[in-house]
């Protein structure tokens, strides 16, 4: 099982970012879809998550408004639109897949798989 994270770089406040995370080794669309983010010397936070059929989203209170997530399972991809981006945003973004019940979708310890993270830097 692979989890491939793409689309980081360097932006400036108010630029926004597409992320996308390509799965491998498993069918994405049986599978809740998340991004989760560290930064430096923080843990690592839930920003969205995505229901395995799609028809679900929810958001970190920080990402509401600028964030959208959204998967296609033809293609077994999920990506995550940033807008309005902020240097607060400044982090490793996660690309995660599980099967836990959507209540603790917030939950890291809801994700059997992770990608490898892709940097994301905001500058001021």
């Amino acid at each position: 099982v692979q989890l491939q994270a793409s689309g980081g770089g360097l932006v400036q406040t108010g630029g926004s970012l597409r992320l996308s995370c390509a799965v491998s080794g498993l069918t994405a669309s049986t599978y809740d879809m998340a991004w989760f983010r560290q930064a430096p010397g923080k843990e690592r936070e839930f920003v969205a998550a995505i229901r395995s059929s799609g028809d679900s989203t929810t958001y970190a209170d920080s990402a509401k408004g600028r964030f959208i997530i959204y998967r296609d399972n033809a293609k077994n991809t999920v990506a995550l639109q940033m807008n309005s981006l902020k240097p607060d945003d400044t982090a490793v973004y996660y690309c995660a897949a599980g099967r836990r019940p959507w209540g603790v979708v917030y939950k890291k310890e809801s994700y059997t798989y992770w990608g490898q993270g892709t940097l994301v830097t905001v500058s001021s």
